[in-house]
């Protein structure tokens, strides 16, 4: 069993950065994808972007292209999401999870962090 833990979240003026984490415990851990979504108040919620385990290509959500960047550490079975120049639309719940296999869903998600942006 897989746990996810996402850490790093809170409050930002517009055009700020934060940096969230999300640790992964359990068994070994070697996911084919790690991706981060978010989650605002009365949306659906809304892919971020991904990694992919074996050969680390990254690719985002469009509205988030430029501004944010998935990495990891290894050794410390975390991945990480950089964001800058955050908007009041970038307010949500962030959410890291994972998927054993390139095919089929998100089989693991951590319990979500709060990140808010002020105007």
């Amino acid at each position: 069993q897989v746990q996810l833990g996402e850490s790093g979240g809170g409050l930002v003026q517009a055009g700020g950065s934060l940096r969230l984490s999300c640790a992964a415990s359990g068994r070994t851990f070697s996911p084919a994808r790690m991706g981060w979504f978010r989650q605002a108040p009365g949306k659906e919620r809304e892919f971020i972007g991904a990694i992919v385990w074996a050969d680390d290509r990254r690719y985002y959500g469009d509205s988030v292209k430029g501004r944010f960047t998935i990495s990891r550490d290894n050794a410390k079975n975390t991945v990480y999401l950089q964001m800058n120049s955050l908007k009041p639309d970038d307010t949500a719940v962030y959410y890291c999870a994972a998927k054993m296999t390139n095919i089929g869903v998100y089989n693991y998600w951590g319990q979500g962090t709060q990140v808010t942006v002020s105007s």
